[in-house]
């Protein structure tokens, strides 16, 4: 992708949401709620203080983060649908902990037995 925003503007690609309900039930696209997760593909050089002073940014690039329902300007960048957003507008950033795929590999093997 060839877009770099600016000032302390991000660039998100929402992740995937689930085409199937837990009761196996399968959702079509125009009935699925837009999910409220996402992966950070670009980020701006951040904000400027009164004095002028260049104020990084908290995510980078590659982090999965949280923002709100109707956060962002959604734009079609290289025929890919992804979200514009001020880094105020994102909620926090998703910790990728080694426990939980732990636990879910477990949860899988014991389903499996």
């Amino acid at each position: 992708m060839k877009f770099r925003p600016l000032h302390d503007r991000v660039v998100i690609r929402r992740a995937e949401s689930d085409t199937k309900s837990k009761g196996g039930i399968i959702i079509p696209d125009n009935a699925k709620e837009k999910p409220q997760e996402g992966e950070v593909i670009a980020v701006g050089p951040g904000a400027r203080d009164e004095s002028g002073a260049l104020i990084p940014l908290d995510v980078k690039t590659g982090d999965l983060i949280l923002f709100g329902k109707w956060s962002g300007t959604e734009v079609k960048i290289d025929g890919e649908d992804l979200l514009i957003m001020k880094e105020a507008d994102i909620m926090g950033i998703i910790e990728k902990s080694e426990m939980g795929i732990v636990d879910k590999t477990v949860a899988a093997k014991k389903k499996a037995a």
